[in-house]
């Protein structure tokens, strides 16, 4: 069950195997989880654009091909309201998984390229009317499997994993111009393939998998003492 938390007022929106669409529910407990989107395709809350009044989402059609999407969210009486989603991006493309920058401005996201690699790319936000406008691949296609990603809040890098390591890569922006830099090494060997950076950039929490299951250590040891009472006139003699 994907979860991704938003503001204002700390929401949390998810989406559920069994229903269709996206779901949110306050953070505090009250009241019970409505419907943000109704959809008959399935639907994945990924991020929040700053200030938390656009969602992106990854949406699954009919043909299984993953596609990105977002929303304007406002606050109402009745609480949260979804706007008329937009897809990001035209065309036919495998995109999934998308990460705004701190700023609004960058939309990072894997995609299967036209040669079959899984691949991280970025681009501008919004995209142009045309459809068409900068793109630029972070990672080489050596990387298979290099998706899930985060920025940096405490500097300009963008994270990603590849293999069981996250790499984290500087870059600089030039007006319309995302400019990737030097990269490296971050955490070698991060042993899971879900995980988040914090706000403060110092820890990452991981969904590590489970090993094997192994028979459970006897915790207790239980002792069954015979015919007591004998026991109990050695240990305490009656006096005569």
């Amino acid at each position: 069950m994907p979860i991704r938390c938003g503001v204002p007022t700390a929401n949390i929106f998810f989406s559920l195997p069994a229903a269709k669409g996206l779901l949110w529910t306050r953070g505090d407990g009250a009241g019970r989880p409505q419907p943000l989107i109704r959809s008959d395709a399935a639907q994945v809350p990924w991020s929040f654009a700053p200030g938390g009044k656009r969602l992106a989402y990854q949406e699954i059609g009919g043909n299984g091909r993953p596609q990105i999407w977002t929303v304007p969210i406002e606050e109402s009486g009745q609480g949260l309201k979804a706007g008329t989603p937009e897809p990001s991006f035209k065309g036919q493309s495998i995109d999934f998984d998308p990460m705004f920058s701190p700023d609004g401005h960058w939309l990072a996201y894997g995609s299967v390229t036209p040669a079959g690699n899984v691949d991280l790319f970025v681009r501008g936000f919004p995209p142009p009317a045309s459809g068409e406008g900068g793109q630029w691949q972070i990672s080489n296609g050596r990387q298979a499997g290099a998706m899930l990603q985060a920025w940096s809040h405490t500097g300009q890098e963008l994270i990603y994993q590849s293999g069981d390591q996250l790499t984290a890569l500087s870059y600089t922006v030039q007006g319309d111009t995302f400019m990737p830099g030097q990269s490296r090494v971050w955490i070698p060997k991060v042993g899971g393939t879900q995980w988040d950076v914090a706000p403060d950039g110092k820890r990452v929490a991981v969904i590590t998998p489970v090993g094997s299951r192994e028979a459970p250590q006897q915790d207790h040891t239980v002792v069954f003492l015979l015919n007591f009472l004998d026991y109990l006139k050695q240990k305490v003699p009656l006096n005569k």
